[in-house]
C-alpha cells in the first residue's frame, strides 16, 4: 500500500479548526501585557482523553483552564515577568541571570601531574549568549563565557572519519602561542563520522516548552514556536513528536504524532500560550512519561526543552533535577535543553540539566541561530554517534614543564575515570567536531612559577622519540555499555614553526580562544596581547565561510572592544 501522503501547510485558522484546534473565546493569553499572542493567532483544544495519553494524574492544557481565571487577570494588571528596582524615580529591570561560576584551570607542573582529563562538550549556549551581549553594547559577565563552548560553535572543516566503526578522525597541532613568547598551543580536534541520511535511526520526540508568565516576550515564546516549526520541517513519516507545555501545572498539548502530520504539530504549537508560574520539574516528569510511552530501542528517544530556566514551583533545584534527568538517561531517553531570554536566563539550570542528560545545551538569541541548529546542525544535534566521550592527554616531562587547559572547567575528570566506564561524559552528534586547546610551556622556556627548593630536583630522563604528549580518547558507540580507545602521540610532525605557517583551522581555534580569553580578562595573556591582535588573527584565518558566521565572529570582536564592562 501507498504510504499517506505528508499533511503540511499554514497553519491558518481554518486549518487549525479542522483538526480540533478552535478559535480561542479570547486573543490574549494570561501574562501577557497588553494581550500580545505568544506565536501568532490563538487556539484551544479539547485534550486528549486520559485513556489515550495514559496519564489520568496529569492536568491538561490549556492553561489556564478557568474563565474566571482569565477574567480576573484582564481586571488586575499583570505582574511583572522578573524583580524591579527603584533608581533616582525609574524603574529598571533588575537582571537575575545565573551563571557557573567555574573557577579558570590552573598551570599545572607535569612533573606532578603530568595526566588531564575530562569528558567533551559540544554546546554552544555560551557563544549564542555572548554575542547577545555583545550586540546589546555589553560585554558579558565573566562566568558566562565558556571558552569551549565558543571554540565549538565553529567548524574547522577536519578530516573526516572513514566508516561507523571507528566514528572519529583526529586533528593535532601545535603552534606558538600568539599571546605568550615562552609558551605553545596544543590545538587537540575530533571529527565525528557523519551519518548519511537514509542510514539515521527514527526519532521519538517530546517538545517541552515553558508556557510560563516569563515567556511572553517576543525572544521566549514566540521565538521559541518559530524555532521548533524550523525543526518540524526536517520530520520524516517515521519520526513521532508529542507536545508537553507547563506553567502552573503540566498539560499534553499534543499526543505522539507521525511525520506526516506536519499541519498538526504546527497548528499545536500555535495554540501555546503563556502565563502562571514555572512548573518545570512537572513538566520535566510528564514529557519523559511521553517518551517512555512511545520508547523504541531502534530510535532516537530524547525530550527537547525550550525555556528560559526560571524554575520556581515544585522540584526546581538543579542538584535534585540532576538526580532524574541522569536516571532517564540510563533508561536510553535523552535531554536536549535550548535556552531564551535575558534578564532572568537561569544558566546554571541549562548546563546542569543538558550535561546529566546526555544532550547538548544552545541558547536562541535570534531566527537565524535557530535555524543554524535545527537546520544546517540538524543532525549533529540529535542523531549521536558516541556516548560518553572523555579526552585524556599524558605530558612528557622531558619536552613539557608546564601546561594548561583552556576552558571545560566544568567537565574535568579524575585520572582514574578515564578507564571507567560508569562515569558519564559528553554525547557527539552526527558530523559534529569536538575542539580543546593546551596552553604548554616546553622544558626550557620561563616557567610560570619558580623551582622547588627543596624537591626533586632530578632532570627528567632524556626521551628520544621526541614526543610532547600523548593522547587517548574514549567513546561508546550508541546503545553500547563497553567503551572503545583510540590513542596516538603528539610530537614533531604536528609542530609548526610560526602561527602563520599553522593550518587555518589551528589559526581559527587560537582567534576564538583568544577571544574567550580577553572576554574573562584572563591575566595570563600577555599585557601587549589585546583586541587588535585577536582581530588580526581572525581576519587572516577567515576561509570559505558559507553562512556568514567566521565574517559575524570579526565584528563581534570588534564591538568586544568597543563595548562598555559590566556594571557601567
Amino acid at each position: 500500500m501507498a504510504q499517506p501522503a505528508i499533511r503540511d501547510g499554514d497553519p491558518t485558522p481554518a486549518a487549525c479548526e479542522a483538526l480540533g484546534f478552535a478559535p480561542a473565546a479570547t486573543g490574549g493569553y494570561g501574562g501577557s501585557p497588553r494581550g500580545h499572542p505568544a506565536g501568532g493567532p490563538i487556539y484551544s483544544r479539547a485534550p486528549p482523553p486520559a485513556s489515550q495519553l495514559g496519564l489520568p494524574t496529569i492536568p491538561p492544557l490549556p492553561i489556564p483552564p478557568v474563565a474566571s481565571a482569565l477574567e480576573s487577570q484582564r481586571m488586575a494588571p499583570p505582574a511583572p515577568s522578573r524583580p524591579q528596582i527603584v533608581l533616582g524615580g525609574s524603574h529598571r529591570a533588575m537582571e537575575t541571570e545565573r551563571y557557573p561560576g567555574a573557577v579558570a584551570n590552573p598551570i599545572k607542573r607535569v612533573a606532578v601531574e603530568p595526566v588531564s582529563t575530562f569528558s567533551v562538550d559540544v554546546d554552544t549556549a555560551s557563544y549564542a549568549n555572548v554575542r547577545r551581549f555583545l550586540n546589546d553594547g555589553r560585554r558579558p559577565p565573566s562566568d558566562a563565557v565558556r571558552v569551549e563552548e565558543l571554540v565549538n560553535y565553529f567548524d574547522y572543516g577536519y578530516a573526516k572519519p572513514a566508516g561507523r566503526a571507528v566514528p572519529f578522525q583526529s586533528f593535532v597541532a601545535v603552534t606558538p602561542s600568539p599571546w605568550s613568547s615562552q609558551r605553545q598551543i596544543v590545538q587537540i580536534g575530533l571529527q565525528g563520522y557523519d551519518m548519511p541520511r537514509a542510514g539515521q535511526p527514527p526519532l521519538n520526540l517530546v517538545f517541552l516548552v515553558d508556557t510560563s508568565g516569563s515567556m511572553w516576550s517576543q525572544d521566549r515564546l514566540p521565538l521559541a514556536t518559530k524555532a521548533l516549526n524550523l525543526l518540524v520541517d526536517q520530520l520524516r513519516p517515521q519520526d513521532r513528536v508529542a507536545i508537553v507545555a507547563y506553567a502552573g501545572s503540566a498539560g499534553a498539548v499534543l499526543a505522539p504524532t507521525d511525520g506526516r502530520s506536519k499541519l498538526k504539530v504546527r497548528c499545536a504549537l500555535q495554540s501555546l500560550r503563556a502565563g502562571g508560574s514555572t512548573a518545570g520539574g512537572e513538566g520535566l516528569t510528564l514529557a519523559y512519561d511521553l517518551a517512555r510511552q512511545n520508547f523504541d530501542a531502534r530510535a532516537v528517544n530524547r525530550v527537547i526543552l525550550l525555556t528560559d530556566g526560571d524554575f520556581n514551583v515544585g522540584v526546581a533545584d538543579p542538584a535534585k533535577l540532576k538526580d532524574v534527568v541522569a536516571d532517564k538517561r540510563k533508561e536510553g531517553v535523552y535531554l536536549s535543553v535550548y535556552g531564551f531570554g535575558r534578564g532572568n536566563y537561569n544558566d546554571v539550570m541549562m548546563q546542569t540539566l543538558a550535561q546529566n542528560g546526555n544532550g547538548t545545551a544552545a541558547y536562541i538569541d535570534t531566527l537565524n541561530e535557530a535555524r543554524k541548529l535545527f537546520r544546517e546542525d540538524f543532525a549533529s544535534s540529535l542523531f549521536p554517534i558516541a556516548d560518553d566521550v572523555k579526552i585524556q592527554v599524558e605530558f612528557n616531562p622531558a619536552t613539557v614543564s608546564e601546561y594548561r587547559l583552556i576552558g571545560y572547567e566544568t567537565r574535568l575528570l579524575a585520572r582514574e575515570d578515564f578507564n571507567n566506564d560508569q562515569v558519564d561524559a559528553g554525547e557527539v552528534g552526527s558530523g559534529a567536531s569536538v575542539t580543546a586547546l593546551y596552553e604548554i610551556t616546553p622544558v626550557g622556556a620561563r616557567p610560570s612559577s619558580d623551582p622547588l627548593r627543596y624537591g626533586n630536583r632530578k632532570a627528567p630522563a632524556p626521551v628520544t622519540t621526541g614526543e610532547l604528549a600523548y593522547l587517548k580518547v574514549r567513546y561508546k558507540l550508541p546503545g553500547q555499555r563497553t567503551s572503545k580507545l583510540m590513542e596516538r602521540p603528539i610530537g614533531a610532525r604536528d609542530t609548526y614553526s610560526s602561527v602563520q605557517a599553522a593550518p587555518e583551522a589551528a589559526r581559527w581555534g587560537l582567534a576564538v580562544a583568544a577571544f574567550g580569553q580577553m572576554l574573562k580578562a584572563d591575566p595570563r595573556l600577555e599585557p601587549s596581547f589585546g583586541w587588535t591582535q585577536v582581530t588580526d588573527l581572525a581576519q587572516g584565518a577567515r576561509g570559505e565561510d558559507p553562512y556568514g558566521l567566521r565574517a559575524e565572529f570579526v565584528q563581534l570582536v570588534r564591538a568586544a572592544g568597543e563595548a562598555r564592562p559590566q556594571g557601567d
